[in-house]
């Protein structure tokens, strides 16, 4: 899975890439909510994109993996498991049992997903991320989870690079965002859920 839930042509991927949280806020997020800095990290679904090096970066010894079931993953190996967008949908149980079962005790799940509120759900429309997961009484804080919410940005050189981009990517319904812009970059909400797993070795 790439670094963002969005499928693209490889030209697209990487013009995005270019302009995608140029502050690097979801990496530094991960850091502040694991920490991940020179522990065993598991990128679950991370097998294309930056995220993985992004942190290698950071400290953290990576071990990147396609999506859940886990079996190829030993019991109580991980210190940190980082799910970015096609896992851990709902916090589905299944998923989270296996999450528990590879980390280690105190070990951190965090399960990056969009938000929503804001630019780019204009454009993708309705999904349960921007409504239901969020919520109280959703199925990630109800399941124990807590909730991080990362403003990011699409960060373009100009307004015209923004809307061409839109439109290329997305159609009419890039165009119809792009024309409302007034500034060259189009807001990106993300949502990081985490919980801990077991009892601290550490205190």
């Amino acid at each position: 899975m790439a670094d963002l839930p969005i499928p693209l042509d490889a030209d697209l991927t990487a013009r995005l890439g270019n302009v995608l949280d140029i502050e690097g806020k979801i990496p530094r997020a991960l850091e502040a909510l694991g920490p991940v800095s020179d522990r065993d990290v598991l990128l679950v679904d991370g097998l294309e994109g930056g995220r993985a090096r992004q942190l290698g970066e950071l400290g953290a010894r990576v071990t990147a993996v396609g999506p859940p079931p886990l079996d190829d993953i030993a019991e109580a190996s991980v210190d940190v498991l980082v799910s970015q967008w096609t896992a851990f949908r709902g916090a589905d149980p299944s998923e989270v049992a296996e999450a528990s079962r590879v980390l280690r005790p105190g070990g951190r799940l965090l399960v990056v997903h969009d938000y929503g509120r804001d630019d780019i759900s204009r454009i993708l429309g309705d999904r349960p991320e921007y409504d239901t997961w969020s919520r109280r009484d959703g199925p990630f804080l109800r399941s124990g989870f807590r909730i991080r919410v990362i403003h990011c940005w699409w960060t373009f050189g100009t307004i015209e690079e923004a809307r061409t981009f839109l439109v290329d990517a997305f159609g009419d319904a890039g165009a119809v965002v792009g024309e409302g812009l007034t500034r060259p970059r189009l807001s990106y909400n993300i949502a990081v859920y985490h919980r801990t797993f077991g009892a601290s070795t550490t205190g």
